[in-house]
């Protein structure tokens, strides 16, 4: 086990920039805080390359700690100072507990034959992540991220999506318009142009939902590429609604329809 006092443990430097979203080109590896995404990532992925917790943590041993602290190698257990702790967190009040891991990266699929998520340009960070979490809650297994979105597993996302990052295979930096020869289901996408209401669309079978830009929508070429398009009645004189509502409200339309 080791104890780390100095911000300027070189270490230290590199966790702290992860946690803040400032990985730097060649890294790829991140910091998951607090015991839900931690315990999640052991039941999903095994053990971390490090435990960090803060000595005020390590002093305590709440029994939630226990079942991390034990799976993982004495060589990669680590307690910092409370107050180098404090600084690391992202958050409020949270248990001073993180790992620091390597996300994994699934191999694209030669045909998608299950309902999935694709996601054009999507740039903020709790979109995304609250993207994420709805399609999981919705029953979809993977999503496909297009150059441009926001970084899946940065901390703001992986705070936003709560866990469902573990649910699904995530495909970063997707060629979504190449993609489209491997779809075996239809490609719905929501726009206002030439689409019908999504509550008369049949939505019974699998689909690939396309959502796209914040303020700009779907690319006009992934648009032309839909099989079916989709928008949501809403009362006039109101700005369309945010990306991830709209996601929610589709996919659990196709929920229902499905009747699950």
């Amino acid at each position: 086990m080791r104890h780390i006092a100095s911000r300027d443990n070189p270490d230290y430097r590199l966790w702290l920039r992860l946690a803040q979203g400032r990985p730097g080109r060649r890294e790829s590896r991140v910091i998951l805080e607090g015991e839900h995404l931690c315990r999640a990532w052991l039941e999903h992925n095994g053990p971390p390359q490090a435990l960090i917790v803060s000595e005020a943590i390590q002093a305590q041993s709440p029994g939630w700690i226990k079942p991390l602290w034990q799976d993982c190698e004495t060589t990669r257990r680590i307690v910092l100072e409370d107050h180098l702790a404090r600084m690391l967190s992202q958050v409020e009040h949270g248990p001073a507990v993180f790992f620091l891991v390597e996300p994994p990266v699934p191999v694209l699929p030669d045909r998608i034959t299950e309902g999935c998520l694709w996601l054009d340009r999507v740039q903020d960070p709790g979109n995304l992540g609250t993207l994420l979490r709805t399609a999981a809650a919705a029953g979809l297994s993977a999503a496909y991220l297009s150059e441009g979105c926001a970084a899946a597993w940065s901390p703001k996302t992986l705070r936003s999506g709560q866990g469902a990052h573990f649910a699904l295979d995530i495909h970063e930096h997707a060629d979504l318009q190449a993609l489209r020869d491997r779809l075996r289901v239809p490609l719905a996408a929501t726009t206002l142009e030439r689409a019908q209401s999504v509550h008369r669309q049949d939505l019974r079978q699998p689909c690939a939902w396309l959502f796209g830009n914040e303020g700009r929508g779907v690319a006009a070429d992934l648009l032309e590429a839909a099989d079916w398009r989709v928008h949501i009645p809403q009362s006039a004189g109101v700005e369309s609604l945010n990306v991830a509502a709209a996601a929610a409200i589709c996919l659990f339309e196709q929920r229902r329809q499905q009747g699950s």
